[in-house]
């Protein structure tokens, strides 16, 4: 049996006072963020840039996203985002998070997101993998 290799990024970053609400809780819609950067962080490491996707001929819009709330992140807290590739044969890259307190490593959000591939010519969703993203996979090793 073939062991599964994990692609992973862990990235600090700050609360700032402009993502909080009065309560000095993160908003909401900042997590949406959180994971974006996080993404972009994954994509320099492990060359999947959106660029180089774009360079390649696709878009890559997300069609699910989600969180799990376990404790409110709170203005001046300094979390770390843990970003992992979920491995699959469909046409989709998938991610799964983690933001934890950098200092104890409770958890306090977990979410996951799926991206398809969109040909940027005529705005066709992708049902096979593109030659590109097969190439990806063999590289490093998570090919199904």
């Amino acid at each position: 049996m073939k062991k599964e290799k994990i692609l992973s990024v862990t990235k600090p970053f700050d609360i700032r006072f402009s993502e909080v609400d009065s309560m000095g809780v993160v908003w909401h819609g900042h997590y949406a963020i959180y994971f974006e950067d996080a993404r972009e962080e994954f994509g320099r490491k492990y060359d999947l840039g959106y660029l180089m996707m774009y360079d390649k001929g696709f878009f890559e819009p997300l069609v699910d996203l989600s969180f799990k709330y376990k404790k409110p992140l709170i203005y001046g807290m300094k979390p770390e985002i843990t970003i992992t590739y979920r491995p699959s044969d469909a046409a989709k890259i998938i991610f799964d998070y983690e933001i934890r307190d950098s200092k104890t490593g409770e958890v306090y959000v977990t979410g996951h997101s799926v991206q398809v591939f969109m040909d940027k010519t005529n705005y066709q969703l992708v049902l096979t993998n593109p030659a590109f993203y097969e190439e990806w996979k063999k590289r490093w090793e998570v090919d199904q």
